[in-house]
């Protein structure tokens, strides 16, 4: 067999394969067999029947039909190791010659197009320097961080006065669509400004006390009629504020391992630092991987780009949100989708040139991360991710991560002040992000993990 790849464009060739005859033998043979099986012929057993007799009932073009069919794939595949080259899309496939059923020789040809990885140089990324905002700490953050601890001790306090942001409510909620009920729920709890519930609850519930009542308009997230507009009745039945506990050192003792509240705001005032810095890690690394994309042009195949708004808005129509397919956002999933390809095709580049490798404990140490995000025990989705193909996907994610890493170690990182900013704390020596685990680099979220396709290649997997 030969092979030939004619470059189209930077992400998409024209695949050109030659098939001589005595390759396509063991094809004929098995086609044969398969024809055999399905026809019949008196004085013949199923799947017995010669060539010549099934030549003779359907036809010699018909076995090599046949055989070209379910030989292509194979063809096809080979044809990709044999070039090298890697394909993002399914092929556009054109038999071009094929054998003449009457003779023993000739040759099929085909061409296939497909969009490929595209070839990237990748610059001397060694020094790259960014600026990060300063990281200072103040009392202010350690009375935030105080405040939020006795928060989880506090107590709620039934109030008789209107509601405000902040506080605690009992409520009976009915929607209805043009007059009819279609839902309803009572003795609720919501906390005033958390907007988790409906668009235009907060408003409608604040300054309302106990058995008092409002009326809003808005679109129903959830049950059978999700997405469409409703008009909504709720009724407080009450209204709590949280009591927080006096800050003092038998606060300390029962919040925490110290004995006094000084020793508490020092460990906080730490944690706050600590924070902070992180956030300078975070900022550092999205910066130094806009850095790249900068510096480095990487097309984008329009395949992927196309399948991407396609999964995307027949996902939202499927959840009754079609209205969001609008011009503008349609525009804002298509950079999103770019940007990430490329940000996928440049960290796999460093990856492989930097020698990058993910060990067992770096994949499970990712699955029960990602698991947490969702929610869900780490087991259960690793068996799911396993099941569905996609450990591949997460095995380059946290390679990707690795490689960001490692630019990121070499990089120059000052902040707003100019103070050189120290990051090795947060990268370890293998070039692993350390700190910066829950805060992953921005991905297509290529939706929900668990809806992936499968694909080994790494690029193509989010696809």
């Amino acid at each position: 067999m030969k092979s030939a790849v004619e470059n189209l464009t930077p992400t998409r060739v024209k695949l050109n394969v030659e098939v001589p005859f005595e390759e396509l033998q063991p094809s004929i043979a098995e086609a044969y067999k398969s024809v055999a099986s399905q026809i019949q012929v008196p004085g013949f057993r199923k799947g017995k029947v010669p060539s010549k007799l099934i030549d003779q009932r359907v036809g010699r073009g018909y076995v090599l039909e046949t055989a070209i069919n379910e030989g292509l794939n194979g063809w096809y595949q080979a044809a990709v190791e044999e070039t090298g080259i890697r394909p993002l899309s399914r092929p556009e496939v054109e038999i071009t010659e094929v054998p003449d059923p009457s003779a023993t020789d000739g040759e099929l040809k085909f061409h296939a197009e497909v969009d490929i990885r595209p070839e990237i140089e990748l610059p001397d990324y060694a020094g790259i320097k960014v600026e990060v905002a300063a990281a200072e700490s103040s009392e202010a953050d350690v009375d935030k961080a105080l405040d939020e601890l006795r928060g989880r001790f506090g107590t709620l306090k039934s109030v008789d006065r209107p509601a405000a942001d902040g506080d605690f409510l009992t409520i009976d909620i009915t929607a209805s669509i043009e007059g009819s009920e279609v839902d309803s729920a009572s003795g609720l709890s919501y906390q005033v400004g958390a907007g988790t519930m409906l668009e235009g609850l907060d408003e409608a519930v604040t300054g309302l006390s106990a058995d008092e009542d409002a009326i809003f308009d808005t679109t129903l997230v959830g049950g059978d009629h999700a997405g469409e507009a409703a008009q909504v009745k709720v009724v407080v039945k009450a209204v709590k504020e949280r009591e927080l506990p006096e800050a003092n050192d038998d606060f300390a003792q029962l919040a925490s391992e110290f004995d006094t509240l000084a020793e508490l705001r020092e460990d906080l005032a730490k944690q706050a630092a600590d924070s902070k810095t992180v956030e300078q890690g975070v900022e550092a690394r999205d910066k130094v991987l806009d850095k790249l994309v900068e510096m480095i042009e990487v097309p984008v195949p329009e395949s992927v780009v196309e399948e991407q708004l396609e999964q995307h808005f027949s996902a939202e129509n499927n959840h009754g949100e079609g209205e969001h397919d609008t011009e503008e956002h349609r525009a804002e999933v298509k950079a999103n989708t770019e940007r990430a390809f490329q940000n996928e095709i440049i960290l796999d580049a460093i990856a492989e040139k930097e020698e990058v490798n993910v060990t067992q404990n770096e994949l499970i140490d990712y699955i029960v991360t990602t698991a947490s995000q969702y929610g869900m025990d780490p087991n259960q989705f690793a068996q799911i991710i396993d099941q569905s193909g996609q450990v591949p996907m997460m095995v380059s994610e946290v390679r990707r991560r690795k490689a960001l890493a490692v630019v990121l170690g070499q990089a120059e990182v000052t902040d707003s002040e100019g103070n050189k900013v120290d990051l090795s704390e947060f990268v370890r020596p293998g070039g692993e992000e350390s700190s910066f685990e829950e805060a992953p680099a921005e991905e297509a979220s290529s939706e929900e993990a668990t809806e992936a396709p499968k694909n080994d290649d790494p690029a193509a997997v989010k696809f």
